[in-house]
């Protein structure tokens, strides 16, 4: 493994990003926190108990993004039994970062395309699960904050990726080809997660 200068950022600011979405979103409003959410719930329990367990999914992805800039990600600490001091497989944590960074930048981006389109009248979008909802409200809440952090947190888990993966020696020759295959993997996902909410909407 080579010894090089390259930009941690990403890594540290995917992980700042997710712990206060988890903490000032998702666990508030698993506390019963009704900002961000224009409408009265037909489940507010259920809701409360998925916020909670999508908040600490959050914050463990915004932990693991730590891995790919710190020597943990590189190498079993000591202290760990048995396994302390060997090398960690970049694949190991390369994987799932990529693979959830395309879903989440396919999530968001089809979020923002089926909501453009809703507002602009050429589908409509329905929105279960609300007893009384201001659907013009939720639209706006999604396109000025929860869709643009989907996109912001998988284009810096990509960033972080990346630049971990350049750490091994081994991995470069793929990088650049990888990087188009990856490119045009998440415009896949993308299109698929546009197709899937039109189907369903053609359903109803």
């Amino acid at each position: 493994m080579s010894k090089i200068n390259k930009s941690v950022w990403p890594g540290y600011v995917g992980c700042l990003l997710a712990v206060m979405y988890a903490v000032i979103v998702r666990f508030y409003q698993a506390a019963g926190g009704t900002i961000g959410l224009p409408g009265k719930l037909a489940n507010p329990e259920g809701f409360q108990m998925a916020s909670y367990i999508a908040g600490v999914a959050v914050m463990l992805a915004g932990f693991f993004l730590l891995g790919l800039v710190k020597p943990w990600g590189k190498t079993v600490p000591h202290w760990v039994p048995l396994i302390g001091g060997r090398s960690i497989h970049p694949l190991l944590f390369l994987v799932p970062t990529l693979i959830g960074s395309a879903f989440v930048t396919a999530h968001g981006v089809s979020g923002v395309i089926t909501k453009i389109l809703h507002m602009a009248g050429a589908i409509t979008i329905h929105f279960p699960g609300w007893s009384v909802i201001d659907i013009h409200g939720l639209i706006v809440w999604d396109l000025l904050f929860y869709e643009p952090w989907f996109i912001v947190m998988g284009i810096l888990a990509s960033l972080a990726a990346w630049n971990y993966a350049y750490d091994f020696q081994m991995l470069r020759p793929f990088l650049q080809r990888c990087g188009i295959l990856y490119i045009c993997f998440v415009i896949l996902i993308t299109a698929l997660f546009v197709i899937a909410i039109i189907f369903d909407i053609l359903k109803f």
